[in-house]
């Protein structure tokens, strides 16, 4: 599996403002609510309960928002680079600035299994994080990633 099998050009957003970690989750399901065709509420609580479990802030200023959910039929990825970091209890303390939300099927199939371990391949070199944080513009983060 490839980043480009979760993620599409249009999954990807660049400069977005927000206080803290909640409103961030909100903003982010309802965008993705809105390129899978489903009701925001279908997904921004599934990602709030995750987070309650323990925070997705991977470090290095990396957060891999993820949940389980029973109305999506295929991982899905979202991308986001914050004009910003913000406070997101991650493992190391740092705030974080890049965000990869990944939403899954319910019922993994053998596919999906490593979704979530290549997405934190991907985010772990530092070449490849200054690759996302140098970006301007949505199509040279896709590129920075895909």
């Amino acid at each position: 599996m490839k980043i480009s099998d979760l993620l599409s050009p249009n999954d990807v957003m660049i400069d977005i403002r927000t206080s803290n970690k909640r409103l961030l989750l909100q903003e982010l399901a309802a965008r993705a609510a809105a390129s899978l065709g489903l009701n925001v509420d279908q997904i921004a609580p599934y990602l709030l309960k995750r987070e309650e479990l323990g925070s997705t802030g991977i470090g290095r200023g990396v957060a891999i928002p993820h949940a389980r959910l029973p109305d999506v039929h295929r991982p899905y990825g979202l991308l986001a680079k914050l004009k910003a970091p913000i406070e997101f209890d991650a493992i190391d303390g740092q705030a974080v600035d890049i965000v990869f939300v990944l939403l899954l099927p319910a019922v993994a199939e053998n596919g999906q299994i490593g979704a979530l371990a290549q997405v934190a391949r991907t985010l772990r070199p530092e070449e490849n994080l200054a690759r996302l944080r140098a970006a301007r513009n949505t199509s040279e983060l896709y590129s920075a990633i895909a």
